[in-house]
């Protein structure tokens, strides 16, 4: 135990000097040498006191040779001590005279506590000075995982937690410098830390490399008495720190309010420069009468207010927020308030706005006005062309009901009607363009007009149909009306044969329509004589028109049937019954048109169970009668 208390009180007496040596030659003073001699006289205390308490202590004896003197110099600085509210228990200007060097080495301690750590405890309010200088100590190595400061003894052996003060010089390589040190290495880590705050923070080495690496308990006192140098240095760093902090932040906010009222300023330019653009732009804007143009510009005003407008809208909102944040900041720090420019400010952004507002609705009314115009145009310009069109149509219908006289001048009349229908045709063409034009401008109303391009397109088919009927009936009666070797009946009998399997009105037959009309009239042949059959009707007449059909049927019946002759083929059909059935049509192999034809024009009579019985005599009677 005696050799730890020798061992710290060697280690005190020698920090504690240095320290003291650091206050008398910043001030001019020589350096100690010995606690015990050079205080023993009392002219170095009285100069520590002086220059601790920053105040004279007035006239002492600076060269005492008498123990008297000295006696009076040690008690004038130890009566200065205990005014300044510094507790000193059992000591006495003896005890320093005589150099007792425990009671002096606790003088001191309690010096250092009074002029140096106290200020930490000031600082670190409600905790004692070691506390607080503790506390400090672990603030100040929180960052680094490396470091763990619990104490004032062990936890400074390594060098580590002196290392990491070095982060004031150089903060960004302190991590790199952390991880390339050696931890094993005490001594080196030690030593560097020293040399690092001698030449950089001007701290003294009051310690040893021994006195905290080679000691299993380094002296507590002399450590704090080291690490308050920190403390004081570091203080005194961020005084300066403050100072420049304080300028800094003024003129980083002066920056901050500069460039915020340039951003406004350049922003509101920019907004009003586009509003009045925009505004230029829809007053000069033209349309060209086209629904198309119109439809473009009501499209190019939706995407404006879905877009830009949307764009200034928060644009107009984020400047009037920027100018509030100025106005705030300034009056946050007493400056005086910020106003804008003539033409900045934000009522007149408010105007250039309620201006924007209103040309937005003159323009809207505007597009608005030349698509209902337009619309209106359209519907017009259909409804002429489209009645136009009706009433020449109806004149046709009109004239074509009204053909009378010699068949011949009928002929020649429906004919020239027929030369006016491509004509009309072709305006047909001029209804369906401004029909179009309506549709692609959703016009779907009409009030100036019953028809539609549909309804105009079906009425002109059935006039054209009605005029090539009329045509083909007209044909047709000059041919009966020159047939004189048959009678009217057959006439009447061969027509209505002939109009009904013509099936496409084209006033002729095909080979499989003549085939079935003759069956019907119970005409049959092979397949391979209906074929020349027809090739030779083609050949002499060039189609098997309603002539050529009466010619042949002219020739047919003069040479080979006759109505004995039918009715010998319906009773081979019939099997000799007065009647004949669907199945004796289809088993006698005619074709499904003949059946179907026979089936619709002989006299049909029910049998006891319901079913149909064609009555071949009476009709044949009827048909040659």
């Amino acid at each position: 135990m005696e050799s730890l208390e020798a061992r710290s009180r060697d280690v005190q007496e020698r920090t504690f000097c240095k320290w003291l040596n650091t206050k008398l030659e910043l001030n001019g003073y020589p350096p100690m040498s010995s606690l015990v001699k050079d205080l023993s006289d009392g002219v170095r205390l009285i100069q520590l006191m002086e220059i601790m308490g920053d105040v004279s202590l007035g006239r002492y004896n600076k060269a005492p040779r008498m123990r008297i003197q000295k006696a009076e110099n040690v008690n004038k600085a130890l009566e200065f001590i205990t005014s300044r509210g510094v507790k000193l228990t059992n000591i006495g200007p003896e005890d320093i005279i005589d150099g007792n060097l425990k009671l002096i080495l606790g003088m001191i301690w309690t010096l250092i506590l009074r002029f140096t750590i106290a200020d930490i405890r000031r600082v670190e309010e409600g905790l004692s000075a070691k506390e607080g200088l503790l506390l400090w100590c672990q603030r100040k190595t929180e960052p680094y995982k490396e470091v763990n400061v619990q104490d004032f003894s062990l936890s400074w052996s390594d060098g580590l937690a002196l290392f990491v003060y070095k982060h004031r010089i150089a903060l960004n390589t302190l991590a790199n410098s952390l991880r390339k040190l050696d931890k094993s290495d005490r001594h080196a880590n030690t030593r560097l830390a020293f040399q690092v705050a001698a030449d950089h923070l001007n701290i003294p080495q009051l310690l040893e490399v021994e006195d905290l690496c080679d000691s299993n308990h380094p002296d507590e006192r002399s450590v704090m008495t080291y690490i308050a140098s920190f403390f004081h240095a570091f203080s005194s760093m961020d005084q300066a720190e403050t100072v420049s902090r304080r300028v800094d932040k003024f003129a980083e906010l002066m920056q901050s309010v500069w460039l915020s009222r340039n951003d406004y300023e350049r922003r509101v330019k920019l907004l009003l420069r586009a509003l009045s653009e925009i505004r230029a732009k829809w007053s000069a804007s033209m349309f060209s009468g086209t629904y198309t143009d119109a439809k473009s510009h009501s499209a190019d005003f939706t995407t404006y207010k879905q877009t830009t407008k949307r764009t200034w809208v928060t644009e107009k909102q984020d400047i009037a927020t920027l100018f509030g944040n100025v106005q705030t900041k300034l009056k946050t720090y007493g400056l005086r308030e910020y106003v804008p420019p003539q033409g900045f400010a934000l009522p007149d952004l408010d105007e250039a706005w309620k201006a924007l507002l209103a040309s937005e609705a003159q323009r809207s009314r505007s597009i608005n006005a030349q698509i209902r115009q337009i619309k209106e145009s359209l519907r017009k310009q259909f409804a002429d062309v489209a009645n136009d069109f009706e009433r020449r149509l109806h004149l046709i219908s009109s004239e074509l009901a009204a053909v009378d006289g010699p068949l011949e001048a009928q002929q020649q009349e429906v004919q020239h009607i027929q030369t006016r229908i491509p004509v009309l045709s072709e305006t047909l063409a001029d209804v369906a363009s401004a029909e179009a034009e309506c549709a692609a401008a959703n016009v779907e109303e009409n009030d100036y007009t019953v028809f539609t391009c549909q309804d105009l397109e079906f009425e002109l088919e059935l006039v054209v149909q009605s005029i090539a009927k009329k045509i083909a009936f007209i044909d047709n009666q000059i041919v009966s009306r020159n047939m004189t070797n048959l009678t009217p009946a057959q006439l009447e009998q061969f027509e209505s044969t002939f109009r009904y399997f013509d099936r496409d009105e084209s006033n002729t037959l095909n080979q499989s329509e003549m085939t079935a009309a003759l069956a019907s009239l119970g005409i049959v042949y092979s397949d391979e004589d209906m074929n020349y059959i027809y090739d030779q009707v083609v050949q002499d007449y060039g189609a098997v028109s309603f002539e050529a059909f009466i010619n042949l049927l002219v020739d047919i019946t003069e040479d080979q049937t006759s109505p004995e002759q039918l009715r010998e083929a319906f009773r081979g059909i019939a099997s000799d019954k007065l009647f004949v059935t669907e199945l004796d049509l289809r088993i006698a192999h005619l074709p499904a048109s003949s059946v179907d034809y026979l089936k619709e024009v002989m006299p049909i009579v029910r049998n006891d169970a319901g079913e149909p019985e064609y009555d071949y005599e009476r009709w044949l009677d009827d048909v040659f009668a």
